[in-house]
C-alpha cells in the first residue's frame, strides 16, 4: 500500500506550481467533455504553456500534440499524467530522461514503482491530486464554478 501523504505535501505542491511555466499533459484528450481537456484549458487560461502528449491527436487546445514526452522539444517543468496507473513507470522513466521538474499524477493515478523511479531520478512527485484543484486552492480561485468570488464563506449570496 502506498503512503500517499508523502506525495501530497502542501509546500511541495506550492513550490511545483509556482516554479512551473510549461506543463506536458500526458493523456490530454481533444474531447471537450473529458477531465483532461478541462484541466488543460484551465492551465492555459492561467498562464501555463500546455504541451499535449497524445499519439492519437495532431493538435489539442491549439497546441501541437506529441506522441511521447521524449519528442517534446522544449523544457518541461511538470509532467501531468492522465493515464492508467500501470502506465506510470514508463512515463516516470521518460520524465527523468527529459529532466522534468515534477511528475504530477491526477486522481487515481497511483503507482509506487513509478513514483520511486521519478524520485530516484530527482523528479518531485505529486500523486493522487488534481493539478487544477490544487492550483485553485493555492492561488485563491477555488469556487464551485472555478473563479474567485472574493467571499470567505461557504454560504452563497442571497441564501443567508
Amino acid at each position: 500500500m502506498t503512503d500517499l501523504a508523502r506525495y501530497q505535501d502542501p509546500l511541495a505542491i506550492q513550490r511545483v506550481l509556482n516554479a512551473a511555466r510549461t506543463i506536458a499533459v500526458v493523456g490530454l484528450s481533444n474531447n471537450e467533455l473529458r477531465a483532461s481537456y478541462f484541466v488543460g484549458y484551465y492551465l492555459k487560461r492561467h498562464g501555463y504553456r500546455v504541451v499535449p502528449v497524445n499519439p492519437r491527436a495532431a493538435e489539442i487546445l491549439g497546441e501541437r500534440s506529441y506522441a511521447s514526452l521524449e519528442e517534446v522539444p522544449d523544457r518541461v517543468d511538470i509532467v501531468n499524467v492522465f493515464r492508467a496507473p500501470d502506465a506510470l513507470p514508463e512515463i516516470a522513466e521518460q520524465a527523468v530522461r527529459i529532466g522534468a521538474g515534477a511528475l504530477w499524477c491526477q486522481f487515481g493515478v497511483v503507482n509506487e514503482a513509478g513514483a520511486r523511479t521519478a524520485e530516484d531520478g530527482g523528479v518531485t512527485v505529486v500523486m493522487d491530486r488534481c493539478i487544477k484543484v490544487e492550483h485553485a486552492r493555492y492561488v485563491g480561485r477555488m469556487h464551485w464554478l472555478g473563479f474567485n468570488t472574493e467571499r470567505i464563506t461557504s454560504v452563497r449570496a442571497g441564501l443567508q
